[in-house]
């Protein structure tokens, strides 16, 4: 039996949300790096050694995060169909663990470079989801195999 509720439907809006903002995002970024970094207040001289290596790395990481996204949107289907315990899923959550630790390296090599706190609690963060992740995975591959084999006890 599924149960759709309202809570369903607003997670599933806002992935699709952040999903579509996030390809925007990462489509329009490179054209307006500069102008977003004047804005903030950086000086020519900063923005001119810095806005390439930041649009990189926005970027690259911003590209993880739709990819998660995508991932997500790709399990949330099956929670709305009513078998979220398929290997399909299992796959998901690996591939959103690699995604996350890509983020946490991409942000790890920014830290090597030149240190902020901000990059520091991402790498963290990402790290923690990347692991998080991995352990759901093995979790949901285990319910998928009692599932199954449940199945087949008739």
């Amino acid at each position: 039996m599924v149960k759709k509720s309202l809570i369903h439907h607003i997670t599933k809006v806002l992935i699709d949300i952040m999903f579509y903002g996030g390809i925007a995002a990462c489509v329009a970024l490179p054209f307006f790096m500069r102008g977003i970094m004047s804005a903030v207040g950086f000086s020519q001289a900063y923005i001119d050694a810095r806005a390439l290596s930041y649009t990189i790395i926005l970027v690259a990481s911003g590209l993880c995060a739709v990819y998660i996204l995508y991932q997500l949107k790709s399990m949330f289907k099956t929670l709305i169909g009513g078998e979220p315990f398929v290997y399909k899923n299992v796959g998901c959550l690996r591939k959103c663990g690699v995604a996350s630790f890509l983020i946490s390296v991409i942000y790890l090599v920014r830290i090597i470079i030149w240190f902020t706190l901000g990059s520091s609690v991402i790498v963290v963060i990402f790290a923690l989801l990347g692991l998080f992740s991995l352990t759901l995975k093995d979790v949901f591959k285990q319910a998928v195999f009692y599932k199954e084999e449940n199945d087949w006890t008739v």
